[in-house]
């Protein structure tokens, strides 16, 4: 007689601002690696990940929250490092009494569940998977409707924002309007860089940062930005173009890119 083995129902918590998934398990789990070894690469070698892997995830989850939860620190007597702020230390801290709670709640539920097509009804993939590098949480602060598109601002924290054109139709459809949560994409080829400040010129964004990190490959090197406020910004140029221009890391930049560059999405 065969013998029919019995199903172990596992969840994974994740927490979320409104609709939209926020922060998951391997997120957390590179947060208390920093915390606990007090810089990026031993950390990632604690979660068993790259450097630049652990860094991607990091700006992903400073562009999406309201405020930066890992900050970079240099000098002092013992060199820089990487720690969590406050609020990243809040973050942890909830996260870990959630945790418990969590498994609690799945082992009870996993008692009444006799196969996984139970579960199947009331979970979904929620999931935002999408190829640009660049991605924030705002709100929508202003709304302008022309005859064929609108213009929408999106503020991101603190002094920045970004424009948006839309056709009226899609803004229709996402029902967009002041106050609004929406998450704003940037293809990181679609980013000029220039060292100009002033500069005048079409692009109706216009973001100042310092450069903080510059990956460079055969043909292309990624340049990434530091905007303030926890945002960061990633711009792909030719090996060609940082190299006339000179680009080294501190150096002030400025990113330039079109309203119709830029893509929303609401849950």
């Amino acid at each position: 007689m065969s013998r029919t083995s019995r199903t172990t129902l596992k969840g994974q918590l994740f927490l979320a601002a409104g609709e939209q998934e926020s922060f998951s398990h391997r997120q957390i789990e590179l947060l208390q690696a920093i915390r606990e070894a007090g810089s990026i690469s031993a950390a990632a070698k604690q979660v068993g990940i790259s450097y630049k892997t652990a860094w991607d995830r990091i700006d992903a989850m400073n562009n999406l929250a309201d405020q930066p939860l890992v900050v970079r620190s240099a000098g002092g007597a013992h060199g820089g490092g990487t720690r969590l702020t406050e609020f990243g230390e809040k973050i942890l801290s909830g996260f870990h009494a959630l945790q418990s709670e969590h498994a609690e709640f799945v082992s009870r539920l996993g008692e009444q569940l006799h196969d996984m097509n139970d579960v199947s009804r009331f979970i979904q993939d929620s999931g935002l998977k999408t190829s640009a590098r660049n991605q924030y949480r705002g709100t929508v602060k202003t709304v302008t409707p022309g005859a064929v598109n609108t213009e929408v601002e999106i503020a991101l924290g603190g002094d920045l924002s970004l424009i948006a054109i839309v056709t009226n139709d899609s803004q229709e459809r996402l029902e967009l309007k002041p106050g609004s949560a929406v998450i704003a994409l940037v293809k990181a080829s679609w980013i000029i860089l220039t060292l100009e400040g002033s500069i005048l010129t079409s692009a109706r964004n216009h973001l100042r940062g310092k450069i903080s990190q510059i990956r460079q490959g055969e043909v292309n090197a990624e340049v990434c930005l530091d905007l303030g406020a926890g945002k960061t910004l990633s711009a792909i140029i030719t090996r060609t173009s940082l190299d006339e221009m000179g680009l080294t890391e501190g150096d002030e930049a400025s990113a330039l890119f079109k309203a119709s560059s830029v893509i929303l999405m609401r849950s």
